[in-house]
């Protein structure tokens, strides 16, 4: 498995454990200070226009029923596509034939289902490897995948990549110089379309695989998760992200000496592999 001691370098400091930072909007810890502040900010000011309008009947206005009108209609045809994961905008697995398997980390929740996921997938030789990716997620699935009786020799994957976008960044870097173009990609609902485009903007042919929510998650987490993923969908789209082309995030020295180490790896591990062939 691909785990550079560079990605200690730049591991996230605690701001971007909070839930207004999403996958698709890393700041640093100053705009992010800035960004809880602003929201602090807004919360104070819509109480005090609550209470300086009370009493006025402000809410008759047909101006503000109408937006409010709009606003609910709006959340509510969120969360009625939300609740299909945009699965009906995705092309489903009609059960061809990929290079490899990759499982997408997401934490630790979310882990047994992918790995099962991915196992089946394995046993249906739907692919003949298995590719985990993800900071944290990545080691811990494979040791799940092996003790489920999959053989190291078909696993492989990556602990660097703390976003989507670093997911592809950092896989394409490993699975390209070994050849592999087509794959199953295996990820939650919520999380595949963001992924899928991702994957093809770094050229892939993805057949995409969902698995569900962890049986845990209620209104709450499933309403806080959508909310994530949506912004991240639209925060990526504006940032050209779904384009082919290399990441923003390339400009920095120790992202772009990861990739190219990753990609040393993946070649090194494709010799390896042929080694092994010519010998048989």
């Amino acid at each position: 498995m691909f785990d550079s001691k560079l990605c200690d370098r730049w591991l996230p400091n605690t701001f971007t454990r909070l839930p207004l930072v999403t996958d698709g909007l890393q700041f640093g810890w100053r705009k992010q200070l800035l960004l809880v502040v602003i929201v602090i900010l807004t919360f104070l000011g819509l109480r005090w226009i609550r209470q300086y309008k009370r009493g006025k009947g402000w809410l008759s206005s047909p101006r503000i029923l109408f937006l409010l009108f709009s606003i609910i209609a709006t959340v509510s045809i969120v969360f009625a596509l939300a609740a299909k994961g945009l699965v009906i905008f995705l092309p489903s697995d009609s059960g061809a034939v990929a290079e490899a398997i990759v499982v997408l980390g997401r934490s630790e929740e979310f882990r047994r289902q992918r790995v099962d996921v991915a196992r089946e997938l394995l046993e249906a030789r739907q692919a003949s490897r298995i590719f985990t990716s993800g900071r944290g997620d990545a080691a811990s699935m494979i040791e799940q995948l092996k003790a489920k009786g999959i053989p190291i020799q078909v696993l492989d994957g990556e602990n660097c990549s703390l976003t989507t976008w670093q997911n592809a960044v950092f896989t394409a870097a490993v699975l390209h110089p070994q050849g592999i173009r087509r794959i199953l990609l295996v990820t939650d609902k919520l999380h595949m379309l963001r992924s899928l485009l991702v994957f093809r903007a770094h050229g892939f042919t993805v057949i995409p695989h969902t698995t569900p929510l962890p049986p845990n998650f209620g209104f709450k987490a499933t309403a806080f998760l959508t909310f994530r993923e949506y912004l991240g969908l639209v925060a990526y789209g504006l940032q050209g992200r779904f384009h082919p082309q290399r990441s923003p995030e390339s400009n920095s020295r120790d992202i772009e000496n990861i990739r190219q180490n990753a990609e040393q790896y993946g070649q090194q591990r494709h010799l390896q592999e042929e080694g092994v062939y010519q010998e048989k």
